[in-house]
């Protein structure tokens, strides 16, 4: 509880922050820098670097990384239908083919699965964003970015960035020093900068937050459809995979659940507006998904504790 509570004060935190003008209009910015570039690597190298090829996870490290690309490739298919019977512009479709198929696996993540498990969920989730959310984004969400806005696509500088994420290279440093014992000094430096990310993180998701009424009335066919899938069908197709089809169960299986029903991604929202795939859409997305989010992803682990 008392982490769940944390999770509230600090978006309550960004929002007043955000109201009151305390802080400058990049502080958000920054903060979500501070994150991807020493919070996440923190993490990442703590709980990653001594695994082996799984069997400490209890699973593949392949299925937790897997689930993103599902749903994002789910996500394709449906909404090309739909956008084709309810009438969407192509620039429509792809926002809401980027902001309904990429979830918060990271920030909002993180945040809300340590608050119900603690540090031990860390590693799977980890996996679920770096080599699973995050790739998928900047590989397949780019692709389909430059494709609806009518732009050209490379591959060489889509994976020349990808190399460069810092999380995904730590990834890899991670499970290169796996081997090696930390000394406690470095395994406590590890937890306090990584000790940060919660914090830090969800104060700029709440410095973020916008919610316009006007923009809803405008989207709300596409914003009701693209919220549905991504907080409510997704989780319920990953749990037909993971938990009837493939039999998993236990807390990998648990995690991977809740991070498919997280609210949709920052940055595929940061993406649809720099391709211009309808920004104003995406941000209301965001701003909606998230706390929508802090309220039916705590309902689906209610149910996953109680039905499996």
């Amino acid at each position: 509880m008392g982490g769940l509570i944390l999770v509230f004060v600090c978006m309550a935190i960004g929002i007043l922050i955000r109201y009151y003008g305390i802080f400058p209009d990049s502080a958000s910015t920054v903060l979500n820098r501070f994150v991807i570039y020493v919070s996440l690597p923190a993490l990442t190298i703590l709980h990653l670097h001594h695994l082996g090829r799984g069997s400490e996870l209890g699973i593949s490290p392949v299925l937790p990384a897997l689930m993103a690309w599902i749903i994002l490739i789910a996500a394709i298919p449906l909404f090309i239908v739909l956008s084709k019977i309810l009438g969407w512009d192509k620039k429509t479709t792809g926002a809401v083919i980027l902001m309904a198929g990429l979830g918060n696996t990271s920030f909002v993540g993180f945040a809300l699965l340590e608050a119900f498990y603690g540090t031990k969920a860390l590693p799977i989730a980890i996996l679920t964003d770096s080599p699973g959310t995050f790739l998928a984004t900047a590989t397949l969400g780019i692709a389909l970015a430059a494709y609806y806005a009518g732009r050209d696509f490379s591959w060489r500088k889509t994976a020349l960035k990808v190399l460069a994420f810092p999380p995904f290279l730590t990834l890899f440093i991670a499970l290169g020093l796996r081997a090696i014992d930390f000394p406690n000094a470095v395994n406590l430096t590890l937890e306090r900068l990584g000790a940060t990310l919660v914090p830090l993180a969800l104060t700029s998701v709440g410095m973020e937050l916008r919610i316009s009424p006007a923009i809803m009335r405008r989207y709300g066919l596409a914003l009701v459809s693209a919220l549905g899938f991504k907080l409510l069908l997704a989780p319920a197709i990953i749990f037909i995979i993971y938990f009837k089809l493939l039999a998993l169960q236990g807390l990998p299986a648990e995690v991977i659940v809740l991070e498919s029903a997280m609210a949709p991604m920052i940055t595929a929202g940061i993406i649809a507006a720099e391709y211009d795939l309808r920004g104003e859409f995406a941000s209301l997305m965001i701003g909606i998904g998230i706390p929508l989010s802090l309220i039916s992803v705590p309902l689906i682990r209610y149910f996953l504790r109680f039905n499996v």
